[in-house]
């Protein structure tokens, strides 16, 4: 799903670049039903099986962005000369990374290039972000991670983001807390940016949090009571989008 921030108001969501926000179907009948057709978003053929949230077999094979280094930024080897696409990496990885604080089922460290802070924030069901340093490259980001990793979560559990139920917290303390184990790498450039708040459109957030799975039970249909992270919440289950890129799914 697209998103796009607006401060002091719920973040908008769309299906498709021109279609209207789904925030205006909340409250509404909504159904889904996947075709049985799945396209690699990558190269576009057709596949039995997504791997890698959209890719067919071959390209989660060859294609840069599938590496498991994008999984663990620290074992990025571009400076080794055996990236799989040397191009791709230079413009996706040999950029400014930030490190980020991020309070989505509670504080976790997380990285990003710096760019996307904010449709990575969304992306997470994060409630409140700040800026914590600012890098060259990913695999910077990724050492600095690993470090903080020792005083801080880097996992969201998911299932406690969609229950809505997150206590705020003093994210500037925080920063100044996690800053405190940085001196050891100097190619990080500390940031004194404000924290962010984000407001998600949910009109009530699930007791029970029960996921869809569209290869099981291709129609999922209910009331539409929310949309959080790249989740959709109905009164029936939720549905992570994000995890069915390249299906062909009827909307109605």
């Amino acid at each position: 799903m697209k998103t796009e921030f607006r401060e002091d108001k719920p973040i908008l969501y769309f299906l498709q670049a021109e279609a209207p926000p789904l925030n205006e179907r909340l409250g509404s009948t909504f159904a889904l039903r996947a075709t049985g057709s799945i396209f690699c978003i990558a190269c576009g053929r057709k596949t039995s099986k997504s791997f890698s949230q959209g890719y067919c077999f071959p390209c989660m094979r060859t294609l840069a962005q599938c590496d498991s280094c994008m999984i663990k930024p620290e074992q990025c080897h571009y400076h080794r000369g055996t990236c799989r696409d040397p191009k791709w990496g230079e413009s996706s990885c040999m950029i400014p990374h930030l490190v980020y604080l991020a309070n989505s089922s509670g504080l976790k460290i997380g990285i990003t290039r710096a760019f996307q802070r904010l449709t990575r924030w969304m992306d997470q069901g994060a409630v409140q972000a700040i800026p914590l340093a600012t890098v060259q490259n990913r695999l910077d980001a990724g050492l600095i991670e690993v470090a903080l990793k020792q005083h801080f979560p880097d996992k969201t559990n998911w299932r406690a983001m969609l229950k809505g139920h997150v206590e705020p917290l003093d994210m500037e303390e925080l920063r100044d807390e996690a800053l405190g184990f940085l001196p050891m790498h100097p190619f990080a450039e500390s940031s004194t940016e404000a924290s962010v708040t984000l407001t998600y459109p949910v009109l009530e957030y699930p007791a029970k949090v029960q996921s869809f799975n569209l290869d099981k039970n291709p129609l999922i249909e209910g009331t539409l009571l929310g949309i959080k992270g790249q989740y959709l919440i109905f009164d029936t289950g939720v549905i992570n989008i994000r995890s069915y890129a390249g299906y062909e799914v009827d909307v109605t």
